[in-house]
């Protein structure tokens, strides 16, 4: 029962990680006139939350 919750986990921690990277990018920018849309720091602190949620549930044993 808790595999695909783990699973879920994964992939938010998976997602975390993609969005530091991808924030990380957005603030070494060459071009500072060149904005992104994608508000990755908010990913992130979601994703965390989620994966944060997803494994108290897995360790639960819900």
């Amino acid at each position: 029962m808790q595999g695909p919750l783990w699973i879920g986990v994964g992939a938010m921690v998976a997602l975390v990680g993609v969005s530091g990277v991808a924030e990380w990018r957005r603030g070494k920018r060459d071009d500072l006139d060149k904005v992104g849309w994608v508000p990755w720091t908010f990913i992130q602190i979601m994703a965390l939350l989620l994966a944060i949620v997803g494994a108290a549930l897995a360790l639960k044993g819900v």
